[in-house]
């Protein structure tokens, strides 16, 4: 098997490989979980930053924006006013 991680050993992945596919498949969903929940903090945290007057509600349009696209959003987010 060829590695799948260029800054990790080999044998070390092979490691982490097999500990994952003996987990559990709730406890790989939960860790996928916590991940989405950074990477959504980490949007907010950039939206913050680059608008930083906007009020939590302007924050969630623009998250959405990023997240489902202006012509998604902009069905969910306008039929909902």
């Amino acid at each position: 098997m060829s590695a799948l991680l260029s800054d990790t050993h080999p044998k070390m992945e092979q490691i982490q490989i097999d500990i994952i596919r003996q987990m559990p498949s709730w406890e790989k969903f939960a860790i996928v979980d916590d991940l989405n929940e950074t990477v959504k903090l980490f949007a907010i945290s950039g939206v913050k930053q680059r608008h930083s007057q906007a009020t939590p509600v302007q924050i969630r349009r623009i998250l959405a924006d990023l997240m489902l696209g202006a012509e998604l959003a902009s069905k969910v987010y306008d039929h909902a006013r």
